[in-house]
């Protein structure tokens, strides 16, 4: 597609906006000249701009955030062309060290409240007869991040859908994506939660080499161009984004090396062996 996004979507629909990855896709798209509604727990934390209505949306209270979508989507005409479920949050711990209470509790927000959204807004989209849905997961679908169960579940269940969407809109103009980032230069790791009491050996070299990848990682604009290009193509199916070696090296690695090798690998680059 030649020309600016507006030209295919009109209106967005974008969760997690006040910062990092949401906020670099709101940008990215407002200069493309579309209007988006952009959701934060705060909505005074999202940067004011002339076509950008901010919703106040909590994911963690699933039939809050749908019926939130339900209102911005009349505020929308009726509908978006375009809704990217970005919004979620860490937790770092081992897993039984950490209450079972807390991993519910991401579940919660990060698998019941965006399949709920999801459900809204598949809907919406089937309706209008096109359109395009964007599951933000992560790298962390194929590759599981360390002392993070929670948020790896959550990610892998997101691809999960997104496949399973992937395949019932064939042969229709609604496109699923599912953006696969890996590390990036935001807050993730400031905002997450921490919850060993006192890390061991093994979380604290985790958690180094997590605050070190983070630090060297590519800005979230670098996201947001891989995201415009996708939805600039129009078409369905994953799409990884981040450095050579997080988007391309490892999962040609992952296709190539048995399970054990790689995981001996991953090991060592964690550095929590």
């Amino acid at each position: 597609m030649s020309g600016r996004l507006s030209d295919r979507y009109r209106t967005a629909f974008v969760t997690g906006a006040a910062s990092g990855l949401g906020r670099a896709f709101v940008a990215m798209l407002l200069a493309e000249g579309v209007r988006v509604w952009g959701t934060s727990r705060d909505p005074a934390r999202i940067a004011p701009a002339a076509a950008l209505v901010p919703v106040a949306l909590d994911l963690a209270d699933p039939a809050g955030a749908e019926a939130a979508l339900g209102r911005a989507a009349e505020q929308a005409g009726g509908g978006f062309d375009l809704v990217i479920n970005n919004a979620g949050a860490g937790v770092f711990g081992e897993f039984g060290a950490v209450e079972f209470s807390t991993w519910a509790g991401q579940w919660e927000a990060m698998l019941t409240g965006t399949f709920r959204l999801t459900h809204a807004a598949w809907r919406q989209l089937q309706a209008r007869r096109g359109g395009c849905l964007v599951n933000v997961s992560s790298l962390a679908a194929e590759f599981p991040l360390p002392f993070m169960a929670g948020y790896n579940v959550a990610k892998a269940g997101l691809s999960a859908l997104s496949e399973s969407l992937i395949f019932e809109s064939r042969n229709s103009a609604v496109t699923v994506i599912d953006f696969r980032p890996g590390d990036y230069r935001t807050d993730f790791n400031r905002n997450m939660q921490t919850l060993s009491p006192a890390f061991g050996s093994r979380p604290a070299a985790v958690w180094r080499r997590l605050e070190a990848n983070l630090a060297a990682a590519p800005p979230p604009a670098a996201a947001a161009a891989d995201l415009r290009r996708a939805l600039a193509r129009g078409r369905s199916g994953i799409v990884r984004s981040g450095s050579f070696f997080q988007a391309r090296l490892g999962p040609l690695a992952a296709r190539l090396l048995p399970a054990a090798v790689l995981r001996a690998v991953l090991a060592r680059y964690f550095g929590g062996r």
